[in-house]
């Protein structure tokens, strides 16, 4: 526990100092992101937080952690390092789809040949869709909802808290230095994030931050539970950041038009915005969302297979309920 708390704090203090730095040097480079029709700041935002971020997360472990010899933890450190370095580039000059698709490809196979994935199913090929699946999907839904001030920062906070607690909770030694790094550096960049924002993460950090989320929810593992349980527990932590990629994309898709490169105000926030919030009170909002759907994965945990289930159900059927009362009340 001294060490997760030298990493939490170390991350933390990393961020906020170089939060600054890396606002100077995107002013400096001219990586910023300007207003237009779709976006909801009226003047320029400098871009690379994501790389204080990224800096905070590996500085803190470096200081502190010891688990650098296992080839898990080099790979995990590996594809997110790609993943960040893909989005810098893509801040910078703005990549194509497919690049970022075929980053994210590599950034998993780096995964999968140190032993990260899915191991719960017989078919080893079929584990192996799903780790793609659960990667590209998170690391996608945590670069989605980066669309207002705070919001993506402030949810990757809460699913590392989660994360960390059910580390610690489940003697997690490997994977609870990253929930508390994550965290740490989260939390330090959202001094300067939170509305109205000094700076934006940019993909540097959305790409990296989901990244690494899907990473520690792969490695999650609860000695004594069932596979049939504890798979939907990372899916319920970051339950939020599904809810608004499946939102999105299947009101696009209602609309006719490509989900995936087509940009617009449609997301959870900009909706609850439509329905009388400020930005803080959605942004809000969201991470209330985002503490229940994390104490759902929490408690299930200690159900047996049938309530787990039942409460899986019901937090499935309510997310569709939602989707539909927003597509009619707010259509995008």
């Amino acid at each position: 526990m001294p060490t997760l708390l030298l990493i939490f704090f170390a991350s933390l203090l990393l961020a906020m100092g170089a939060t600054p730095l890396a606002r100077r040097v995107a002013f400096r480079l001219g990586i910023i992101d300007r207003p237009s029709a779709r976006k909801l700041h009226t003047s320029p935002v400098p871009l690379l937080g994501g790389v204080a971020i990224y800096l905070a997360f590996v500085g803190a472990l470096l200081l502190f952690s010891d688990a650098f010899y296992v080839n898990q933890v080099i790979g995990i450190l590996l594809g997110a390092t790609w993943v960040s370095f893909l989005g810098i580039w893509d801040d910078w000059q703005t990549l194509r789809p497919v690049i970022k698709l075929g980053g994210q490809l590599f950034a998993i196979l780096i995964l999968i040949v140190t032993g990260v994935q899915v191991e719960f199913l017989r078919n080893p090929f079929l584990n192996i869709f799903i780790t793609a699946a659960w990667v590209i999907g998170i690391t996608n839904a945590v670069n989605f909802l980066d669309n207002m001030d705070g919001l993506s920062g402030g949810v990757a906070a809460i699913a590392a808290g989660w994360f960390l607690l059910l580390s610690i909770t489940n003697g997690q030694i490997l994977v609870a230095p990253f929930a508390a790094a994550l965290l740490g550096a989260s939390l330090g960049f959202l001094v300067y994030n939170f509305n109205p924002a000094r700076i934006f993460m940019g993909d540097a950090g959305s790409l990296f931050l989901g990244f690494m989320l899907a990473a520690v929810g792969l490695k999650l593992r609860f000695p004594g539970q069932p596979d049939a349980v504890t798979w939907m527990i990372p899916v319920l932590v970051l339950g939020i950041p599904v809810l608004d990629m499946t939102l999105v994309t299947v009101s696009r898709l209602r609309r006719h038009v490509n989900p995936w490169t087509t940009a617009g105000k449609d997301h959870l926030s900009h909706r609850l915005a439509r329905l009388g919030m400020n930005q803080r009170q959605a942004v809000l909002t969201i991470y209330g969302l985002c503490l229940v759907a994390g104490a759902l994965g929490f408690g299930v945990q200690y159900l047996p297979p049938s309530l787990a289930y039942l409460v899986f159900g019901l937090a499935l059927a309510l997310g569709l309920v939602i989707i539909i009362l927003l597509e009619r009340k707010t259509p995008g």
